[in-house]
């Protein structure tokens, strides 16, 4: 029986990365994100401004952020708003 490798964790320095290079578009549309966590190759962020509420808000993040931390990352597994 072989042993499966550990799989490689995400840590938050890289996903912070990822998140500031795509910030400065959010705050173009008066939102922000803020990175809260990264726990078991997931990421808890908090979305404020005007992406409270914003319609698109759900496109944004996971059409954009999460395919970008997917790309960069390919270890990362889920962002998860809170």
């Amino acid at each position: 029986m072989r042993e499966e490798a550990p799989k490689p964790m995400v840590n938050r320095e890289r996903v912070q990365t990822v998140i500031d290079r795509i910030r400065p578009v959010i705050q173009a549309d008066g939102g922000d994100i803020e990175l809260v966590d990264v726990v078991d190759n997931k990421a808890r962020v908090r979305m404020s401004g005007n992406c409270i509420g914003c319609p698109s808000a759900q496109m944004t993040l996971y059409m954009g952020i999460e395919l970008a931390l997917k790309d960069e990352i390919p270890e990362f597994e889920e962002l998860l708003v809170v």
